[in-house]
């Protein structure tokens, strides 16, 4: 078995990391995961998160909102919106909840406050506003 696997990081914007790498930590919708090579084919959903990559140059962590991920002989995630770690400074920070808190202010408006996905917005929203107490920023508290 091989020491390492292809990972590959994309969003609508940009490719922001393709590299072998030894294991990657996953934050997923159904709970966290860490992935390393031999690892079972997998397709899952991310959610709000920090993911975190092992490469022979260390550790690289970036924020993700959301996204798709496909593990098979490699790692490939399909990020919404990712943002490298270093990069995340505070006002990028509150940029990415206030989207979240207005999308939730939409889907609220639109569904007429229907619990499914009134909920999924919520928690989406919470998710953006947890990040920031585990990256060092000052969580901005949302306004229900």
């Amino acid at each position: 078995m091989a020491d390492t696997m292809q990972f590959d990081l994309v969003s609508p914007e940009r490719n922001l990391l393709s590299a072998q790498a030894s294991t990657v930590a996953i934050p997923g919708s159904e709970g966290d995961l860490t992935v390393g090579p031999g690892h079972e084919p997998t397709i899952t959903t991310l959610r709000p998160g920090i993911l975190k990559v092992e490469t022979d140059k260390g550790a690289e962590e970036f924020v993700v909102t959301g996204g798709f991920v496909e593990i098979g002989d490699g790692v490939t995630v399909l990020a919404e919106k990712a943002v490298p770690h270093a990069d995340m400074d505070q006002a990028t920070y509150e940029a990415l909840v206030s989207e979240a808190e207005a999308t939730y202010r939409q889907i609220k408006e639109a569904t007429n406050n229907e619990p499914g996905p009134v909920d999924e917005a919520a928690k989406l929203l919470m998710d953006m506003v947890a990040i920031g107490g585990h990256i060092g920023l000052d969580p901005k508290q949302p306004n229900f």
